[in-house]
């Protein structure tokens, strides 16, 4: 695979990338990433084109499954589609599994089988979660530990992952899956990083959930987007799985305690001494496994969280 890329890059053949969820969080840093390495990006979502923002990628407005991908997939030919979209919430997932499973389970069915039908060749990337995890019973958690889903999002998120080990088996369409870890970045406007933000920023105070000692590691949505592309061009893409993640366990009382300080801010954080039901309480990955294709952590905890920090200033300031 290195060879046709270097080979492609030679002849200046662009490859082609889906997104699906081009519009969201990961879906823009993903395809910006996508385009900056030279790719032609097709990004698939369901809102308004002056909503999605990113230059450079062709936009389709679609509620995935389509039908009219009978006849895109053949025509658009892609190299690989990074599956962007879904549910991502633990708490809605409690609330309403039915729809979690069909965004989180189904859907990737849905274009499983049409790649089967109409493109096989594409590789398929499941951006997957370490929530299929659980609890881990030791750290760092490795793709081979223990699967223990604590929420409905955690097992829907699983079941997608076997469908792409399926689809790879029996089929040989050429899957991989990424177990993304704490995820974070300026325009991600939920989860813990942006609540401490709003808070401090909107009332002068930070009152927390758990006890402060919960744990994560957490990825700069950047660093999630290259860790995406070396998984598109380096690996084998036999229904395997990648932890990506920073590889750093940090707790959240730490986490609060950098992000004030980027903030600038004196306030001092309250826990109310109760876990969040569906959350685990330690997360930290081994990354071995994608390291050995090149990856590592480029953006730093702190310097990701100033950056974040910056951003939420400029966008709450007027609050």
């Amino acid at each position: 695979m290195w060879l046709r890329e270097k080979l492609l890059a030679i002849y200046k053949v662009k490859q082609t990338a889906i997104v699906t969820g081009a519009a969201g969080f990961l879906g823009r840093y993903v395809s910006r990433h996508f385009i900056k390495n030279g790719w032609r990006v097709v990004g698939f979502d369901e809102v308004p084109p002056e909503n999605v923002r990113v230059s450079g990628m062709e936009y389709i407005r679609a509620r995935l499954p389509d039908r009219s991908l009978k006849e895109l997939l053949p025509a658009l030919q892609a190299d690989v589609c990074v599956h962007c979209a879904g549910r991502a919430s633990v708490g809605l997932s409690l609330e309403d599994p039915a729809a979690d499973f069909r965004g989180n389970t189904l859907l990737v069915f849905e274009l499983l089988d049409a790649l089967r039908l109409y493109s096989p060749r594409c590789r398929f990337l499941l951006l997957s979660s370490a929530a299929v995890y659980g609890n881990p019973v030791s750290l760092p958690v490795t793709e081979q530990d223990t699967i223990y889903p604590l929420s409905p999002y955690g097992y829907h998120k699983r079941q997608a992952e076997l469908l792409c080990e399926e689809y790879s088996r029996i089929y040989a369409l050429p899957t991989a899956v990424a177990r993304i870890f704490s995820a974070y970045g300026p325009g991600l406007r939920r989860q813990v990083v942006w609540d401490i933000c709003e808070k401090v920023l909107t009332t002068g105070q930070l009152a927390l959930k758990g006890t402060g000692t919960e744990s994560r590691d957490f990825i700069h949505a950047a660093d999630i987007a290259h860790g995406l592309y070396l998984l598109a061009t380096r690996a084998p893409c036999e229904g395997e799985a990648y932890n990506l993640a920073s590889g750093r366990e940090v707790t959240i009382t730490e986490l609060a305690a950098t992000l004030l300080a980027a903030l600038d801010s004196e306030v001092r954080p309250t826990f109310d001494g109760h876990p969040t039901p569906g959350d685990p309480l330690h997360w930290q990955a081994d990354i071995a496994r994608i390291a050995a294709l090149g990856f590592s952590s480029a953006v730093s905890l702190e310097q990701g969280l100033r950056e974040v920090a910056t951003w939420c200033l400029a966008e709450l300031s007027h609050l």
